[in-house]
């Protein structure tokens, strides 16, 4: 259970745009939506992390680059230099994506010390790490396995999707495992196919204390509707409070 006022629910917020055809216009739109609604982050690509970095600077909003995205096959050492341009550039928020094959292939050593070169460089910028594994790609033993790597590699965050993937993003069901496993000091960012207030709310039920989403204004809006119409200044969550259904 907890009681969630609606900043405190626009601090979850990672505001997300990651189409490969977004323009400047549609840069100083998502950094202008996340300083009014004092959302946490901005979720971009690593092309656009100057620009927003100009834009949000002195706002509080912080920003974040999409590494080795969305596929996450590109090798270590692209994935590392990535990570340090991006830094570099402004971004102090790093989502890389998993090596899938690598995964598949049952080469955990190797998974593991991507992890930890990525973390690393991170952590030496204190700039917040968030892995994403791809939920709906992987059984819930692989999901579990890249838990417990993350819970001795110890990024910030693991994330349960990129939103690209045809099998659908962030589960209810997927979040509570992660949550489960990912041992104490690493949190879990829900993302992919949230689109409305009833599965926001679903996640953080759920355990997510980052939700990733293209849908963030709509969302709060509804939030705001919700309170305002029953007069309250916070909502209160039961664990299985909001929708569950597999891609919101």
């Amino acid at each position: 259970m907890g009681t969630w006022t609606l900043e405190e629910l626009c601090q979850l917020v990672d505001h997300t745009n990651l189409r490969p055809d977004a323009t400047a216009a549609d840069m100083q739109r998502l950094c202008d939506e996340a300083a009014s609604h004092h959302f946490r982050m901005v979720a971009i690509e690593p092309c656009q992390v100057v620009r927003c970095a100009r834009l949000l600077r002195g706002t509080g909003v912080h920003v974040g680059a999409a590494i080795g995205f969305p596929l996450g096959q590109t090798t270590v050492a692209t994935k590392v230099f990535e990570t340090r341009e991006a830094l570099e550039n402004g971004a102090d928020e790093i989502d890389y994506v998993v090596n899938r094959s690598e995964l598949k292939d049952g080469k955990w050593k190797q998974v593991e010390d991507e992890m930890s070169a990525i973390v690393s460089v991170c952590k030496e910028a204190r700039a917040l790490s968030k892995v994403i594994f791809e939920t709906r790609e992987l059984s819930s033993e692989e999901i579990i396995r890249l838990c417990k790597i993350a819970s001795r590699v110890r990024p910030d965050f693991v994330k349960t999707s990129t939103g690209f993937s045809p099998k659908g993003g962030a589960t209810v069901r997927d979040v509570r495992l992660m949550c489960e496993h990912v041992g104490e000091g690493v949190q879990v960012k829900a993302a992919g196919g949230i689109r409305d207030a009833d599965s926001f709310l679903a996640m953080v039920a759920a355990g997510a204390r980052r939700i990733g989403c293209t849908a963030s204004i709509p969302i709060v809006e509804e939030l705001r509707r919700r309170m305002d119409a029953r007069g309250i200044p916070a909502l209160e969550l039961e664990p299985s409070e909001g929708t569950t259904t597999d891609q919101a």
